[in-house]
């Protein structure tokens, strides 16, 4: 990785749909040579994929909330990990130190639709704890981090 390929990466992340065309014009390299570098990205695991960002709110989703989870013993982590993959109300899951062993984010349509994912969680045999917090307003969120190219 280099610093063209940052500023592809920069591009894509904009514009996951941009042309080559488009990107070679913004940084001033061919389009084959864009093409090649984003190829090697994705063949190197660089570039996992390509997706859409998309208006929760447009979509019914009105209730947005993070979960912090505590689980009895580290014996239950890899169970409870595929168990949060089965619910598509869970947008994000981290493991992490500290009091909870796993921070949720929930985007759902409604509390009714919160509870229902509330109930899922603490359904599981080895969750001890569980601390919610309502979302508010959304001042940042990014998918990625794209290191700043030196000067």
């Amino acid at each position: 990785m280099d610093n063209i390929d940052i500023k592809i990466l920069k591009c894509l992340k904009n514009n996951a749909r941009l042309a080559a065309s488009a990107i070679s014009e913004e940084i001033n390299l061919s389009v084959s040579a864009v093409i090649e570098r984003i190829k090697k990205m994705e063949s190197n695991g660089v570039i996992k994929g390509y997706t859409i960002e998309v208006d929760q709110k447009k979509l019914g989703n009105e209730m947005v909330a993070i979960m912090e989870v505590g689980l009895k013993h580290p014996k239950y982590y890899d169970e409870f990990a595929e168990l949060i993959k089965q619910n598509d109300s869970i947008v994000a899951c981290y493991y992490m130190t500290g009091d909870f062993d796993f921070i949720l984010k929930i985007v759902t349509d409604s509390a009714i639709g919160l509870d229902e994912v509330y109930r899922f969680v603490k359904g599981y045999e080895g969750v001890s704890a569980t601390e919610t917090h309502f979302v508010l307003k959304t001042e940042k969120e990014e998918v990625c981090a794209i290191p700043e190219v030196p000067k």
